[in-house]
């Protein structure tokens, strides 16, 4: 997450304009203290709301585990792999070529 003072989208509001494009989350400081977050409008803000997308966000990252996003999102971890599955997003995150070395050091 980037951190922009209002005096600097003053004096060069471009660094928004980069920071959205670039679909990052933006902290909005005035006196070094928040006052705002911007964030990028995409088809799973309006599909999804906002709430849930952030959650979804926090998943792919890694910074949410399944538990933790189906707690939030008050949905069983069934439903939310089932959501997660239906958006694209990988639920199961392993290397095939690594599970393959495993297997043949058993042979």
């Amino acid at each position: 997450m980037q951190t922009i003072g209002i005096k600097d989208l003053q004096i060069n509001p471009a660094i928004l304009t980069k920071s959205l494009e670039a679909k990052e989350y933006t902290m909005i400081t005035k006196r070094s203290k928040p006052i705002g977050i911007a964030l990028s409008l995409d088809d799973n803000i309006i599909s999804n709301g906002l709430k849930s997308s952030l959650l979804i966000d926090g998943y792919k990252s890694g910074i949410l585990s399944l538990g933790q996003l189906s707690k939030s999102l008050n949905i069983s971890k069934q439903k939310a792999m089932r959501l997660l599955s239906m958006m694209g997003i990988d639920v199961i995150d392993y290397n095939f070529d690594d599970e393959m070395g495993t297997l043949d050091s058993f042979i």
